[in-house]
């Protein structure tokens, strides 16, 4: 079904959990996390550090929790390659809270599509292509100019600690979508006759978003 802007909320962090030891990340369909003691809840956010380069800082809701374990909903680890056995270890922090940025004009992606390279052998004279990952993802948002807003001062917290954060894009439809990220505001208002002062933000992809249907 074709799907509109309107109607998107945006959020960061602010405020993370205590970081938790992981003491093994399993390879399966759905990776199941051993975390003593957790406390996490169905529907929880958290970040992931691990020894697993395709996992690290990466953000995922949690699903099928006991006391002492958790899934990381839609992360497939099974892979033996990819993921080596008893090296995913690492920890796990939860995102407590959100802060909404409020009054977002003009939201832009930029990046997350695959990259090439090229190369020619010399007794041919064609030109080859192979698959070489994905550029980092970035977003860019323009904002009403308004330093009131708990938003404007979020982002200007991030930006002078440029610590890891998480965009986190809330469709109408109920989709989500996380985007591990640090980002820096420009707070010099862009004045254009016949346009509202504006501002913007510009959010640096750490790793591969995150998305969820509703």
């Amino acid at each position: 079904m074709p799907a509109v802007p309107t109607g998107t909320l945006f959020y960061v962090v602010s405020s993370f959990g205590s970081p938790l030891t992981v003491t093994a990340v399993s390879n399966a369909s759905e990776a199941v996390v051993s975390c003593t003691a957790h406390g996490y809840n169905n529907g929880d956010v958290v970040e992931i550090t691990s020894g697993w380069g395709l996992l690290n800082k990466r953000v995922f809701e949690v699903s099928d929790k006991t006391t002492d374990t958790f899934k990381l909903k839609g992360m497939d680890t099974s892979s033996t390659d990819r993921f080596p056995p008893g090296t995913g270890t690492g920890t796990v922090r939860e995102i407590s809270a959100w802060t909404q940025l409020s009054k977002v004009m003009n939201p832009q992606s930029q990046g997350g599509g695959p990259k090439t390279s090229k190369y020619k052998f010399t007794e041919s004279d064609v030109e080859y292509s192979i698959n070489d990952g994905f550029e980092a993802t970035s977003m860019t948002l323009e904002f009403d100019d308004d330093d009131t807003t708990a938003g404007y001062t979020a982002l200007r917290t991030g930006t002078d600690s440029q610590n890891n954060n998480v965009l986190k894009m809330l469709m109408r439809s109920g989709s989500r979508v996380y985007l591990p990220c640090t980002f820096a505001l420009n707070d010099v208002p862009r004045l254009q006759d016949g346009q509202i002062n504006r501002i913007s933000a510009q959010f640096a992809g750490n790793n591969r978003h995150t998305r969820y249907s509703a």
